[in-house]
């Protein structure tokens, strides 16, 4: 007898399935290249080492300018943050938890360009940024250009759960912080005596030089200029942290620089520029914005890490000490892996910096002095 055709589709469609079916079990990359490639999603095979990496803002920052009581502070609201964010992982607490206060911690403080310590633009107000990422699913949330709101890390956080968005600015940001409930406070919160003498005198010397050298640039212009000191500080704060289920958060906080104009918006709240988190890696940056906006650098180091396979410290270097600083930008990041290791690498001449792991210990550093190796496990 013959088969009919209905019974031999059948059998073929049987017969592809078992030919098929152990493929399934070899991995897309490896059946390519010949060997398997880390995976990009899920927890580690192995308990991850947990921690947390803050900044608050990296630059030209001279010894002689930093008074031993002002280190002192400065210090000390570093290691607030610190020991703030590993509170919640030592409680088993999400990453996005841990660097949500973290950061509110170092945006409550006068002492950082973020929050509270804001600069002035041109025009004497406070324009805030701020971005969330969540490395486990790749959901994020950014603000820009707020001017009213205490913590623009929560109002970030918010965009990223309670909105299809990623980016909200201005008006329309605070609009959605007051549906959402977020109080709105008056201007004058984030008022500080120091932040507005550095745009007196940073609008003084734009005058000075606009009269010696009509239609030039003025230097008053650049990034954390600083007319008295000299020093260039990028005061951006900023959190990564890897949690007990190897999840893996980073976020960052901004109040832009010293008398920029036009609504300029820098790198921090762009994803992949000066926030980024996947589940391999975590990076918050702090810098001369334009340069981490042009080379995606908080992106590419993670890229790096994925395609390459290369050491987070490696990926990490070769970004801020390689591609950044050969294009004239300047500034560092923070930087986890899913299995605890870390990266804080600047080009300038410091960065306020600290890590926190499972035994908590607080390091905090300001100069590049510090042991290499303090604090990346």
């Amino acid at each position: 007898m013959f088969a009919s055709p209905a019974s031999l589709r059948r059998a073929l469609v049987v017969g592809t399935v078992m030919l098929l079916a152990p493929l399934s079990c070899t991995s897309t990359g490896a059946a390519h290249s010949g060997t398997a490639r880390p995976s990009t999603e899920g927890a580690p095979a192995r308990k991850p080492k947990w921690g947390l990496v803050i900044h608050g803002g990296a630059g030209v920052i001279s010894r002689e300018n930093l008074s031993p009581a002002r280190e002192a502070e400065v210090r000390a609201a570093l290691t607030q943050s610190l020991q703030a964010g590993h509170a919640v992982l030592a409680q088993g607490g999400s990453a996005l938890d841990a660097v949500s206060v973290a950061v509110r911690v170092l945006e409550d403080s006068p002492y950082f360009n973020a929050g509270k310590g804001a600069v002035f633009t041109h025009d004497g107000v406070n324009e805030l940024d701020a971005a969330i990422m969540d490395g486990r699913t790749r959901r994020a949330g950014a603000v820009a250009g707020l001017r009213h709101v205490k913590n623009p890390i929560e109002l970030a956080r918010l965009v990223m759960e309670q909105s299809p968005h990623v980016m909200m600015v201005g008006e329309g940001a605070e609009a959605f912080a007051r549906a959402q409930g977020v109080p709105l406070v008056d201007a004058k919160y984030f008022f500080t005596e120091e932040r507005w003498q550095g745009l007196q005198r940073a609008l003084e010397k734009e005058r000075e030089q606009q009269q010696a050298a009509p239609g030039q640039p003025s230097s008053a212009l650049q990034p954390g200029y600083d007319p008295v000191s000299g020093d260039h500080k990028f005061g951006t704060v900023g959190a990564v942290a890897l949690d007990a289920s190897g999840a893996l958060a980073a976020a960052t906080s901004t109040g832009g620089m010293t008398n920029k104009r036009f609504g300029r918006v820098g790198d921090s709240p762009i994803i992949g520029a000066g926030t980024y988190a996947d589940p391999l890696c975590a990076v918050s940056a702090t810098g001369h914005g334009e340069y981490f906006i042009r080379y995606t650098v908080a992106r590419d180091i993670c890229a790096r890490v994925e395609y390459q396979a290369l050491p987070l410290r490696e990926a990490a270097d070769a970004v801020v000490n390689g591609v950044l600083l050969e294009a004239g930008g300047e500034g560092g990041v923070i930087a986890m892996d899913r299995e605890g290791n870390v990266a804080m690498p600047f080009n300038s001449s410091g960065m306020y910096r600290g890590y926190m792991g499972e035994d908590g210990t607080p390091f905090v550093a300001i100069f590049p002095d510090a042991p290499p190796d303090a604090g990346a496990k």
